[in-house]
């Protein structure tokens, strides 16, 4: 992985703060830069840019960056709110499949499910696994928070501890059976829960309530889709991903 850069990321959490001071959720080896990576996806858009089946792709790779890139040049902004909404954007720019059938997006969770399974197939060097054995911490973090959980929300009355203390016993069962395809997956849903709130309304800009939950989303998700281009740059630039969302129109 020439080229790239090591760098830790730093967020506030109450959960794990001492007196105050900062400590490390994450120190994330060898995460690539928007630059980074456009540097490396160049001889593949060269070549693509000549072939009309290879322009769904182009663009896909082109939209996610745009955002990623939006979120990078705001790294000191506490802006997670938009922030976690961008990143998503991103991502869904890489996984979003139409159907020509009902002439809209299909189903969101079974489209980023598709794309991450066939991605991780892909994946010779096992980027995408090695990350969620490198940020271990942070997934199981992110994955024993009850307010980004599905279950949680259908009875609120439940313990969150409780319940937090079960999402714990199984994120870590997964990891001893090394289930890297069932840990993402868990993953995503808990951030896709987390966008949800946000994007349908429910939640409050700038909230109390979900700041540490939140910014545990920002951090996973800018590093993961970084990994995930580094994929589709090294092994899935020839594949084809489906037909595009709202391709651009001349």
């Amino acid at each position: 992985m020439e080229g790239l850069v090591r760098f830790a990321v730093w967020i506030f959490d109450r959960d794990i703060t001492q007196g105050g001071e900062l400590m490390a959720l994450t120190e994330a080896p060898l995460i690539p830069t928007v630059r980074q990576l456009r540097r490396r996806w160049k001889p593949q858009k060269e070549r693509l840019s000549k072939k009309k089946k290879g322009q769904a792709t182009l663009t896909r790779f082109h939209r996610a960056c745009s955002w990623i890139d939006r979120v990078e040049k705001e790294a000191e902004s506490t802006d997670h709110d938009v922030h976690l909404v961008s990143l998503w954007i991103a991502f869904n720019a890489l996984y979003g499949q139409w159907s020509a059938y009902k002439l809209e997006p299909k189903s969101e969770r079974k489209s980023y499910r598709d794309f991450c399974d066939r991605l991780r197939k892909l994946d010779r060097q096992k980027y995408i696994d090695s990350f969620m054995q490198d940020h271990k911490r942070l997934v199981v973090k992110i994955c024993e928070d009850p307010f980004i959980s599905s279950y949680y929300w259908r009875n609120p009355g439940l313990d969150p501890k409780r319940k937090s203390r079960g999402d714990v016993n199984r994120i870590r069962r997964m990891y001893t059976e090394e289930s890297w395809a069932k840990i993402l997956d868990e993953l995503l849903e808990r951030v896709y829960l987390m966008r949800c709130q946000l994007v349908h309304g429910a939640a409050t800009y700038g909230s109390k309530l979900n700041r540490t939950s939140l910014k545990r989303c920002v951090v996973m998700m800018s590093q993961l889709l970084p990994v995930m281009l580094l994929v589709l740059i090294e092994e899935g630039a020839d594949e084809d991903w489906g037909d595009l969302c709202y391709p651009p129109v001349e």
